[in-house]
């Protein structure tokens, strides 16, 4: 157990600090009301200045974070709106918060008493960093979920939704979605085409993975990197070179292709998965089956295969997530016959502009949520097993 010693900060520190995540915010604001300039200067001084005089006129933190967040979340809803009220107060708990965490040294209560300044920096920076990646990568996803809702044929906010106004908002995109004939026909086509490919996937790549994992396989890398090509080469190099292998075999065009098309494009996932499974597992454990008197397919099925189960299911849900997402490929081997769900969106982006798009596409993000959830409730499964094992 480490002690360290928590010491309040010098406001010549704190100001400036916080100045910097107020112009962050108010890049964001400024940018909303017309002027992105204004904003980052705005949040600036204003954050800055509220960290100054909390920390050296009022040094009350639980008045000084109320104070913050009603004050934010008044100005927010007197100049926006009730929209505006909800984002100020956000913002207000926030910064309330950040500047005497920041100011009384908070920070560095579970750091290491001997972490220099420069490595504390290095510590907050690498997550802050992190946090802006993540931010710039899932906010293009966000944003399309409430404009699902849009009650007009708009790709953007309408002032009814950015006041709130229950007006604004509808279910008419999901209402099309469920009643289109054109919608229907696609979804009930991704639905019987992603679960095939995933089987011949799960099959073919479980098997090829406890094949490879084997150390008397003769060339074994070269067959891994053959094998998990598909990850690697661009995706429109797969697609033509399919579409001119499954003419001649007279695929093109037809269910079947479409399926092993996927399937082709999901057995990497299988294998990668599969393959660190079996890195924890115990080879012992079926040679003792061998010594019991069972055949290999008993050992395979009873002692093998519940061991390796979570990496199996894994590579299926990551199979069936990219048989179900992908577009490019059945643009080239598929018919009107297979137009899938992905495929029909695109269509609605190049021919009409379907707001039902916004629509397929928030139910999509849920199901891929869902999905990796799952999977990730199989990967910490998969490691208590293994921690468990003799091995």
């Amino acid at each position: 157990m480490t002690l360290t010693i928590i010491q309040p900060k010098p406001v010549s520190f704190v100001a400036p600090v916080v100045g910097i995540a107020g112009a962050f915010a108010g890049l964001f604001v400024g940018t909303a009301q017309g002027s992105a300039l204004i904003g980052v200067i705005g949040g600036f001084v204003l954050t800055a200045a509220l960290a100054f005089l909390w920390l050296t006129v009022l040094r009350n933190e639980r008045i000084a974070r109320w104070v913050t967040t009603l004050g934010m979340a008044a100005a927010g809803f007197l100049t926006v709106g009730l929209m505006g009220g909800i984002v100020g107060l956000i913002f207000g708990w926030i910064f309330g918060w950040f500047i005497f965490w920041l100011g009384e040294g908070r920070y560095r209560a579970k750091l290491p008493p001997y972490t220099t300044p420069m490595q504390v920096f290095l510590h907050f920076g690498f997550r802050v960093l992190c946090g802006l990646i993540f931010f710039f990568l899932i906010t293009p996803i966000v944003v399309v979920m409430p404009l699902s809702f849009n009650a007009q044929n708009f790709f953007t906010f309408t002032p009814e939704m950015l006041r709130l106004d229950p007006a604004g908002y509808s279910l008419k995109h999901y209402r099309d979605f469920f009643t289109n004939a054109d919608w229907q026909q696609a979804m009930w086509n991704s639905l019987s085409i992603a679960p095939m490919a995933t089987f011949l996937s799960v099959t073919f790549g479980t098997l090829a993975a406890i094949g490879l994992s084997s150390e008397h396989v003769p060339f074994r890398r070269a067959i891994m990197a053959i094998l998990i090509s598909p990850m690697i080469v661009p995706l429109i190099i797969s697609a033509a070179g399919m579409y001119f292998f499954y003419s001649r075999l007279g695929l093109q065009g037809t269910y079947w292709g479409v399926v092993l098309a996927h399937a082709a494009l999901g057995i990497p996932f299988v294998i990668i998965t599969v393959t660190a499974t079996l890195v924890g597992f115990d080879r012992s454990l079926t040679r003792a089956a061998a010594n019991m008197g069972a055949n290999p397919v008993t050992t395979f099925f009873r002692v093998q295969m519940p061991l390796i189960l979570p990496g199996v299911i894994s590579g299926g849900l990551f199979a069936f997530i990219t048989s179900f997402d992908e577009v490019v490929v059945v643009l080239f081997v598929g018919s009107a016959g297979q137009k899938t769900l992905p495929w029909q969106m695109f269509i609605g982006l190049r021919e009409q502009i379907s707001p039902t798009i916004l629509a397929v596409a928030t139910i999509l993000v849920t199901l891929s949520i869902l999905l990796l959830t799952t999977v990730e409730l199989l990967r910490r499964r998969s490691e208590r097993m293994r921690g468990l094992s003799p091995g």
